[in-house]
């Protein structure tokens, strides 16, 4: 489960990198959407941090080979 949650978390963090690319070529002069994609990506990033943390804290992942 908590596999899983990190691997959609990493997801949307290249949803949200694509989709701020897509905001910087079109909106040449507006900046708002660009930075709301950059908060979307760095809290995106910042929880998957997180996650990963926990999960090494609680046992549930382990450094190594994947299984």
């Amino acid at each position: 489960m908590l596999k899983t949650a990190i691997v959609l978390l990493l997801v949307a963090t290249l949803v949200s990198l694509f989709s701020g690319l897509f905001f910087l070529v079109r909106d040449e002069g507006r900046r708002s959407r660009v930075i709301a994609a950059l908060f979307v990506r760095v809290c995106l990033a910042a929880l998957t941090v997180a996650l990963i943390a926990w999960g090494f804290w609680s046992g549930e992942l382990r450094p190594g080979l994947a299984s």
